[in-house]
This record gives C-alpha cells, structure tokens and sequence, in this order.
C-alpha cells in the first residue's frame, strides 16, 4: 500500500474490491447451482474456482492502492500491527461492510433476484464455528508470511489459500466478517442464515488475532 494514495482513493479501492469480491462470490454460487443440476461437489468446485480467481486479479489490481484487505479482519490486524491508522481502519471497515452489501445486491441484479432478501440456509454447530477459526487463522498466516518475508506473490498466494480452504473446511471458509455479514442477505447456495452470522464473526476475528500474534513470535519481531 502506497502512503502517498490519499484516504478518499484508498477507500474507494477497497469498496469497490469488496463489491466484486462478494458479486464473484454470490454470482458463482447461484450460476454453479443453475449449471451444476443438483450435483453440489461441481457448484462448489465453480464457487470456490471463480472466488480464488477473481481474489487473485482484485488483489494484484488494488494493493498498490489500498492494501487490497477487503475483510475487516486484515485491517484490524493490520491496526493492530501499526500498519494503518486507528481512524484509517474504521473507515476502512466501514465501506467494506457496505461495499460487500452493495455486491450482493448487484450479483442478485444480474440473476434476476431481489436485490436483498433473508438467507434461510443454516450454517452453525462447534464444527462450523471452528472452521472459520482455523480457516481465517490459515489467511492471515499466509498474509504475514508474504508480508514479513516480501513475497511478491501475495495475490496468488491468498488466492489459493482460500481456494483450498472451501475444500477443507466444514464451512467452506468465509474468513470474512464482512463477506459473512453480506451473505446473510443472500438466500442462495452462498448465503448464510442472520442468525448463524454473530458466531461465524466472532470466530473469524480471534483466529485472525490469534495468527497475527503467531506469526509475530515465529518472526521473532515485537511489532
């Protein structure tokens, strides 16, 4: 990220990097379940190609500019790790929350959907809510350890990641709090039920936390 892009600039990259990022979420999710005829293994396996794919080109595109978070998550640790600002942060945090929003209605635009309605599909149980710990851990490590080692690869590294990550856990990975808060609004083969959102959170930001202070003591750095 760039210090001399001006706060304005850096937000709309990140608003409009969330935007896509949840309209290739959505948007994958309902056209693999229309193609797939009922066969879910093939609507994940197109959900999860298309996420990784899209993630990868938005992050290569949008961090010189903003950092490329895209997830409340990144930014808290990155405030955490005095790479942004306090007041930067919550800004940040902020138009991610709605940006991903924003994307979820215009995946339900181009699909014919209302442009927001209720997901009634339950996602919940200490096996989901320690996916997401395990799966927003395994992000942040892979994130810091670009990071500290100045990978330059880092977009296609997190893509992967993630990639993966609907594979190997129960949760098909949501790493995200504003990805998840979004999806509640989506009842399609995406979307998580309103309820089922708060744990799913919670558990995303300790394991981002978690990793964050790992990946510091493995460095061997205090900050």
């Amino acid at each position: 990220m760039s210090k001399t892009v001006s706060l304005p600039k850096r937000l709309a990259a990140e608003g409009l990097g969330t935007a896509f990022l949840l309209m290739a979420v959505i948007g994958s999710g309902i056209m693999g379940e229309k193609l797939a005829a009922g066969n879910l293994a093939i609507a994940l396996l197109a959900n999860s190609i298309a996420t990784g794919c899209a993630l990868a080109v938005l992050i290569l595109i949008f961090a010189p500019i903003s950092g490329a978070h895209f997830n409340p998550a990144v930014t808290l640790c990155m405030a955490l790790e005095k790479k942004i600002s306090r007041s930067d942060a919550a800004a940040y945090v902020t138009v991610q929350v709605a940006a991903a929003i924003l994307g979820v209605a215009a995946a339900h635009l181009m699909f014919g959907e209302p442009p927001l309605f209720a997901s009634e599909k339950i996602r919940t149980g200490g096996g989901q809510w320690w996916s997401e710990f395990v799966a927003t851990f395994g992000l942040l490590m892979v994130i810091w350890g670009c990071v500290r080692q100045n990978l330059p690869a880092i977009s296609l590294a997190v893509a992967a990641y993630i990639t993966a990550a609907y594979w190997f856990t129960a949760s098909t990975s949501f790493a995200n709090p504003a990805v998840t808060l979004a999806r509640g609004f989506s009842n399609t083969f995406a979307g998580i039920r309103p309820g089922d959102v708060l744990p799913f959170v919670a558990m995303q930001f300790a394991g981002a936390i978690a990793a964050t202070a790992f990946m510091r003591w493995l460095s061997g750095s205090s900050r």
